[in-house]
């Protein structure tokens, strides 16, 4: 019987906050989990690095790629180990450390995501706090091309102007998330700072981009954190981080550009600056990730902790299915691994892996990992 098993990549935000000294256990992990079963097996903590807030895995299996979520952003390549067993035994991770190879500029600061592109030739970077586009070709095996590493920062940096009626999170342009549109020849920038889905055209033979303007614009407040496209390539689906609701856009994929067709909360009516009811304005409900798993839309929501879903019709749009609880709180991002869910918990130390449920019960707690902080989960090459 062939085994599920499956490697993934764990990236941590420090307890104290961005740009904080690493705490016990905090950096990078490789966990092991049997997919069939949603059982975790081994972890190593491999890396211990600042804020590695959002990783990425090069196709090759040989290159891991982590933001340094700091004031002075940084893009680390690592170099990942080898197994030296042909087979080895269930949840038997990778042996020792990950080995840097580069430490360059992110082009801005605070990154908190990076996308690599689908030939593994670029890294784009989102730059949360600066609001800036990182661009960072790369070579055949996946490390920081010769003129990366010559100037250590990006060839290109797209910066944006603008801000939206949250004061507290609206000040400025803040780029939460890089995609490519359907087509390929777009790339679009989720900005939580100005309500915008930013374009850009890509030259799909170097990565570089040209700046082509504003692909949508969500209602005032929104603050757009994360998108996915169905894969018709004929609607797209933002997670307003700030508004708690997800937004349904009727896509273009000639012209890259969305017109909003839905909304639908992602969770209890906001109260003001979207506090839970009768809470206090630290309490904010704040949606974060979403995927696409078939027929159905997930979202992950911190502090209410849950897992909402979502039915997606005939013409794109969505009727609301439920919502599973979580036993760890502040589930900032999740991954879909062969029918598991994978949820990183980061305030409640965890990961927390979820099976498909019977009846009216969507999703089961097949089982839970401590693990200090996690931002977020990515499978291994």
């Amino acid at each position: 019987m062939t085994s599920a098993r499956t490697s993934l990549w764990v990236g941590t935000y420090p307890a104290a906050g961005a740009g904080s000294p690493a705490g016990l256990g905090e950096g990078i992990w490789r966990v092991e989990l049997d997919a069939g079963s949603g059982t975790f097996g081994g972890a190593e903590l491999v890396a211990v690095t600042p804020s590695p807030s959002f990783v990425a895995a090069h196709p090759s299996g040989r290159v891991l790629y982590a933001v340094g979520e700091l004031t002075a952003g940084t893009v680390t390549a690592f170099s990942e180990p080898s197994r030296t067993s042909v087979d080895p035994a269930p949840h038997d991770p990778a042996p020792g450390p990950l080995a840097v190879l580069d430490v360059v500029d992110s082009g801005g600061a605070d990154p908190c995501h990076l996308l690599l592109a689908p030939d593994a030739r670029t890294l784009y970077v989102a730059n949360y706090s600066s609001g800036t586009l990182g661009v960072l070709p790369l070579d055949a095996d996946g490390r920081f091309t010769v003129e990366v590493r010559a100037q250590s920062g990006p060839v290109q940096v797209f910066g944006h102007a603008g801000s939206g009626p949250d004061a507290s999170r609206q000040d400025g342009p803040h780029a939460h998330f890089v995609a490519i549109a359907p087509g390929g020849q777009f790339v679009v920038v989720a900005d939580l700072g100005t309500d915008e889905l930013r374009r850009y055209a890509r030259d799909t033979a170097s990565g570089l981009l040209a700046a082509a303007g504003i692909a949508a614009t969500l209602p005032p407040g929104t603050g757009p954190r994360h998108l996915v496209f169905a894969p018709d390539g004929r609607t797209a689906y933002v997670v307003g981080e700030l508004d708690v609701c997800v937004h349904v856009l009727a896509w273009d994929p000639v012209t890259a550009s969305g017109t909003l067709v839905q909304s639908l909360p992602a969770g209890p009516p906001p109260g003001p600056l979207g506090q839970v009811p009768g809470g206090p304005a630290s309490h904010r409900v704040l949606p974060s990730h979403v995927e696409l798993d078939d027929d159905r839309l997930l979202v992950a929501v911190r502090t209410s902790d849950v897992l909402v879903g979502y039915s997606v019709v005939a013409d794109g749009t969505l009727v609301a299915d439920g919502a599973t609880a979580l036993p760890g709180a502040w589930p900032r991002h999740f991954a879909l691994v062969d029918g598991t869910v994978v949820v990183a918990a980061q305030v409640g130390d965890v990961l927390v892996a979820l099976r498909p449920g019977e009846g009216t019960v969507p999703w089961v707690v097949a089982s839970v990992l401590p693990l200090p902080a996690p931002a977020c989960v990515v499978p291994a090459a």
